[in-house]
């Protein structure tokens, strides 16, 4: 794999490590800046919200800006962000320097993937996708526990000085190691043919979303992340209220689910470029199995171990097939591909509502696991329909970049 895919993977783990570190960093900020600790979880909501916006209002303005530009500027005001985060004197500063930060989060992985895919060979780009997501699953597994540890010994702004840090050398990394041509163009196909240049202009931007594969593969990361992500938003509960688990189980047990989401990541990035479609209905059936399973079996503490571990493989073995297939049928857009990290987000966002109104109906702490299996259960059927739909060769290279 080219040294490129590895600065767009510190640079995903830079921004990963800023998403999750502030779970554990959130006590040491409400007290320091004497806020409430409502008042401290909009430092995490707000981040979420900044996302979904700027993955789709920073790509559409930066659309007719060479890609490598663009994701040195996105590193630049992520590196800015948490700056103003660790030298914030006031918790309004601390919230705008968050804000700013997630602003280039959507856009990063969104233009990242397709500057990732046009480094390697065609046969190759689900792996490279899910090379530079590699250091957001990473950052998945020692966010929480590097804030809470970082935090704990030499306070909650060391942990900011030390991810500014991380993004000023994936900042390097990517002006040394990216070409300057890298998502203009992808490299010479099998036969000798290049890849054609992917839209630049914002309305050929819009127009990749006339296609209705793209919407199809929208719908499905939205329900299969709402799936996943909404039974994870109360996994602690399902730990601690079904399993026996005490509290202080819960960091290691998140670990094991970060540490399938890693594993998950690499294996479905390989396995999407044998046969896409295939590994996409393969993937979420699995989850949908995995999550209901879970649910009948959470009451042991040995069959949670091994289910949430599971949850994290199936669960993010679908995200390089789903990010390469939006970008094949958009041709290459930018903004759908920021658009999949936005679509990624609402399902986050629906999830986890679904799963607290199970919960708030008296249902119980495995609700979310049921409801978040009916949730991927859907992403499977419109899956199925667009495979369905593409399964002629002559189809899917119409489509494809």
């Amino acid at each position: 794999m080219p040294s490129g895919l590895i600065a767009l993977a510190l640079g995903g783990f830079g921004i990963g490590l800023t998403e999750f570190l502030i779970a554990g960093l959130l006590p040491q900020v409400a007290s320091s800046f004497s806020v409430s600790e409502a008042a401290a979880g909009w430092l995490i909501s707000g981040y979420a919200l900044s996302v979904a916006i700027g993955a789709i209002a920073l790509t559409a303005a930066t659309a007719r800006l060479p890609r490598k530009a663009v994701l040195v500027g996105l590193v630049a005001l992520f590196v800015i962000g948490n700056l103003l985060s660790a030298l914030a004197p006031s918790y309004p500063v601390m919230l705008l320097g968050r804000i700013v930060a997630a602003l280039c989060h959507g856009s990063f992985f969104g233009i990242g993937s397709l500057v990732a895919r046009s480094l390697v060979a065609p046969e190759k780009k689900s792996r490279a996708v899910a090379v530079m997501f590699a250091g957001l699953t990473v950052a998945n597994v020692l966010g929480v526990p590097f804030g809470a540890l970082v935090g704990e010994r030499w306070g909650w702004r060391a942990a900011f000085w030390a991810v500014t840090a991380i993004g000023v050398l994936a900042l390097a990394g990517i002006v040394a190691l990216v070409p300057g041509s890298a998502g203009e163009a992808g490299p010479a196909t099998a036969t000798g043919r290049s890849n054609p240049v992917p839209p630049s202009g914002l309305g050929d931007q819009f127009r990749a979303f006339r296609s209705w594969q793209v919407w199809l593969t929208l719908t499905a990361t939205a329900l299969s992340y709402g799936g996943m992500f909404g039974a994870f938003s109360y996994i602690a509960y399902t730990f601690t209220e079904v399993g026996g688990f005490s509290p202080a189980d819960v960091p290691w047990l998140l670990m094991v689910y970060g540490v399938g989401l890693v594993v998950g990541n690499l294996i479905g990035g390989r396995a999407a470029d044998r046969d896409r479609d295939r590994t996409l209905v393969r993937a979420l059936v699995g989850l949908t199995i995995i999550l209901a399973v879970f649910g009948l079996l959470a009451g042991s503490a040995t069959a949670s171990v091994i289910l949430v571990f599971l949850m994290g493989l199936f669960g993010f073995a679908s995200v390089p097939g789903m990010i390469t297939r939006v970008t094949d049928f958009a041709h290459g857009a930018a903004l759908a591909a920021s658009a999949n990290v936005s679509a990624s987000n609402l399902g986050n966002a629906l999830g986890a509502w679904l799963g607290g109104l199970a919960i708030t109906a008296g249902l119980g702490y495995t609700a979310p696991l049921y409801v978040g299996a009916g949730l991927v259960l859907a992403s499977v059927i419109v899956m199925a329909v667009a495979a369905h739909q593409t399964r002629s060769p002559a189809q899917q290279t119409d489509h494809c970049m």
